[in-house]
């Protein structure tokens, strides 16, 4: 889209549009299955019409990567190392199953571009990912040293959280198929609240 003047308020609208649908179909598809005629398709634009604002199918994974990462990093951000250690980790907890069940093709972008290589986001992770759980895991540290915390390797413990809250958006029809018509989301935080603070009580 040209970028010498600002957008109006229809195409700031179908800029949206496209990337809800490319969301869709990258969460699905992937970057590598999914194609701009099906997210044309999505959007219920013509193709001419869609690359008038995104000119490939990457620029639209880029602008969805883009938004997503300091989405992703805010719940982390959040943790306040002034704050009581246990609550502090139960709400960063907390706030990533709700990004879960909030943003569950978030989620799934998320974890297509990581098992593809992370070619598109690779030095975000590497630099602003990795700064922020290390200077998170400091403050982990700190809290253990103090006996507010029981001792844990502190990276594997948010490996832990990531792999215990995204598992419910990432592998939705696999939760979903084995619990029938539970919500999934109901029984999660319950089990997750007993097991961290059982874990980490000094």
């Amino acid at each position: 889209m040209p970028k010498d003047r600002a957008p109006t308020r229809i195409q700031q609208k179908n800029r949206a549009t496209i990337l809800d649908a490319a969301l869709d179909v990258f969460s699905a598809q992937g970057f590598r299955g999914a194609t701009v005629d099906e997210i044309a398709a999505t959007a219920g634009l013509s193709k001419p019409n869609l690359l008038y604002y995104f000119p490939s199918k990457e620029a639209m994974h880029e602008a969805l990567l883009e938004r997503l990462l300091d989405t992703w990093l805010d719940p982390l951000r959040a943790m306040d190392g002034d704050g009581e250690p246990l609550e502090e980790i139960m709400g960063y907890v907390r706030r990533k199953l709700q990004m879960s069940r909030d943003f569950p093709r978030e989620s799934r972008l998320f974890a297509n571009e990581v098992l593809q290589g992370a070619p598109r986001i690779h030095d975000a992770l590497s630099v602003d990912l990795k700064t922020l759980v290390d200077s998170k895991c400091a403050v982990l540290e700190t809290w253990m040293a103090s006996g507010a915390i029981a001792r844990v390797h502190p990276h594997h413990l948010i490996f832990s959280i990531w792999s215990l809250t995204q598992h419910y958006a990432d592998f939705d029809v696999q939760v979903r198929a084995v619990l029938g018509p539970e919500d999934p989301f109901d029984g999660a935080m319950a089990f997750l609240d007993t097991l961290y603070r059982r874990m980490l009580r000094p």
